[in-house]
């Protein structure tokens, strides 16, 4: 069986800098280093549901990276609005049953 790399790292066009995402305690973050900086753990962001939605839409390499990761359907779930999925209820704890 291959192993899937946990993060995925993107370098810029321009080389000004690189974007790092990860799945984090069921989470997709982001973070933007650059080589002038020095690298934090604290500079990770969580990518909202219309991050990730433009990521799918757009057939991005993130987007491919975590379906093969998370599976389409935990996929479509992060996607989704989290005030639609409250009125549907379906809580947070739930996502991970999804899991591919």
């Amino acid at each position: 069986m291959a192993l899937m790399p946990t993060t995925l790292r993107l370098e810029a066009a321009n080389g000004s800098g690189v974007e790092e995402y990860r799945i984090y305690e069921g989470v997709i973050e982001v973070r933007t280093v650059r080589s002038s900086e020095p690298i934090s753990d604290g500079s990770w962001r969580r990518l909202s549901h219309v991050e990730l939605s433009a990521h799918v839409k757009d057939e991005t390499v993130v987007a491919q990276w975590l379906r093969q990761r998370i599976g389409w359907r935990r996929l479509l779930l992060a996607c989704t609005n989290p005030q639609t999925l409250e009125e549907f209820g379906i809580a947070d704890n739930t996502l991970d049953r999804y899991a591919a």
